[in-house]
């Protein structure tokens, strides 16, 4: 996949098919789209192409006073793990439109001309049942259908991806994140949620009672954290080894009042220094909340139960 963040860097396409969002979580709704893409270029012989924003449209403009998620945004992707997934679709282009007041400003109008046909050269569009695009969300299917025929191009309209009779969505993904609904999370995605952060140095309590976890620090603040508790993680290292773990995200109730909160991971059956190294956790199972206990014999005794849950929900 051809990654290209500069529309004028484009090469005008022949025959091009073109799909556009924001694909943030690049759930199965998304998958659905990307797929009926990749199925559409390879009967008609064109490139694939995604188009895609950055920074996310609701950062340059602010969610509107009706939007049923109104605290600050959480990415469920950074960029680059957008990148990624979008590439396992095979993707041929991918379009990073830098997302301005200037680019939001546009009409319909001058969206299809000068980014689906001018910069791109669009000739078929596969979108999502919701896509909007243009000045005011005023663009949609029924309006590329109008005027599909004066452009020169075909459209088509993917319906909403439901899971278990729900419509899927990222503010739904995002919402069980937040309660820890890590299965319901999971199976909207159709992938295990990701982490990644840089190990930094902590208290080290946890070597002496014989749980050494690593301490992230998460590289895109805007990534969303789930919901404070123990999980059941697979953890990559930057070396590319994979291992089960136990994660804590929370306070340390235990060990004192008013702390801060922390991303604490052990690794079971790993030794070795990965300070400052990056580190990949992939949610599997919510285990339990975090509770605080009376002193450090009792949470040690804890930690194996918690090692045995881990070990058993990635089995």
């Amino acid at each position: 996949m051809l990654v290209i963040r500069d529309p004028a860097d484009f090469p005008l396409l022949q025959n091009a098919v073109v799909t556009s969002g924001t694909f943030d979580g690049v759930h199965v709704g998304h998958q659905r789209i990307l797929q009926r893409l990749h199925e559409v270029a390879q009967a008609s012989g064109g490139p694939s192409v995604v188009i895609t924003y950055w920074p996310h449209p609701r950062l340059v403009l602010g969610p509107p006073p009706t939007h049923p998620e109104l605290l600050a945004l959480q990415l469920l992707n950074t960029l680059e793990e957008r990148i990624a997934k979008l590439a396992e679709f095979g993707v041929d282009y991918l379009l990073i439109v830098p997302f301005t007041k200037d680019f939001a400003s546009w009409t319909s109008e001058q969206y299809i001309q000068q980014l689906l046909i001018d910069t791109v050269g669009a000739r078929r569009l596969v979108i999502g049942y919701d896509h909007r695009f243009g000045k005011n969300r005023e663009g949609g299917f029924d309006y590329l259908s109008q005027h599909a025929e004066r452009y020169g191009f075909t459209v088509e309209e993917i319906p909403r991806e439901d899971v278990d009779a729900v419509g899927v969505s990222s503010t739904r993904i995002r919402r069980a994140l937040l309660e820890g609904d890590i299965a319901t999370a999971n199976r909207y995605l159709g992938y295990q949620y990701p982490l990644t952060g840089r190990v930094v140095h902590g208290q080290k309590l946890g070597r002496t009672i014989g749980y050494p976890t690593a301490n992230l620090e998460i590289d895109e603040p805007l990534k969303l954290v789930p919901a404070q508790g123990i999980y059941a993680v697979w953890a990559t290292t930057a070396a590319g080894t994979r291992h089960p773990a136990m994660l804590s995200i929370g306070v340390r109730p235990t060990i004192g009042d008013d702390l801060a909160q922390t991303i604490e991971v052990n690794l079971l059956d790993f030794e070795g220094d990965l300070y400052d190294q990056s580190l990949t956790l992939e949610f599997v199972a919510w285990l339990r909340g975090e509770e605080k206990y009376d002193g450090l014999d009792a949470l040690t005794a804890q930690l194996a139960l918690d090692a045995q849950a881990t070990r058993a929900a990635l089995a």
